[in-house]
């Protein structure tokens, strides 16, 4: 017996552990997630001038989704360096008080924003073009939402169909086509 419990602690702890820190807020904090001001309209000109796309990402404490998420799938080393290397990506609370600025101009709790803008769930992700036309809401303008908790395959699909812009080609391959295409394609099993 007693060597069954080693062997079994031997290979828990061989086991990845994607262990991501919570904030005061009880959010998770992956160290590629912005502290910025939350004013929508700069942190759009900052990721405009470092070549990525702005992403908001919609959480709440407890949500056992989004901590599915933050140890599943954003942590993969695919998934990770794909949002590092493309995504400026601002953390909104569902049910937060902290003030942010919307793309029209509002400046209202994130909860507020959150319901404006008919989050429901979470996690959920809002995609934003480089270019938001003045006074669209962020749920106006995104040009993707997801809403919940995907997959990895999914996941890196939606990411790299909003990043390549394909939600703006003149081609009948909207995103279903894609991510079907993209799992008959894929060498590597990630979950789809």
């Amino acid at each position: 017996m007693k060597r069954v419990l080693i062997l079994l602690a031997a290979v828990l702890m061989a086991l990845p552990v994607w262990a991501v820190e919570l904030g005061d807020d009880g959010l998770h904090k992956p160290d590629w997630l912005r502290d910025t001001f939350k004013d929508l309209r700069e942190d759009l000109a900052e990721a405009n001038s470092e070549g990525k796309r702005l992403m908001i990402l919609i959480e709440q404490r407890g949500c056992i989704y989004c901590e599915r998420m933050h140890r599943d799938v954003f942590p993969l080393p695919v998934i990770d360096s794909y949002i590092r290397e493309n995504f400026f990506v601002v953390q909104i609370d569902l049910y937060g008080a902290s003030e942010l600025t919307d793309f029209d101009g509002q400046v209202l709790s994130q909860r507020d924003a959150a319901r404006k803008w008919g989050m429901m769930f979470t996690p959920s992700i809002l995609f934003m073009p480089e270019e938001v036309e003045e006074g669209q809401t962020a749920a106006q303008a995104a040009v993707a939402v997801m809403p919940g908790a995907f997959e990895a395959g999914t996941t890196l699909d939606l990411l790299t169909w909003v990043n390549e812009k394909r939600y703006a080609l003149e081609s009948e391959e909207d995103f279903q086509r894609y991510h079907a295409r993209m799992i008959r394609e894929r060498t590597v099993d990630l979950g789809d």
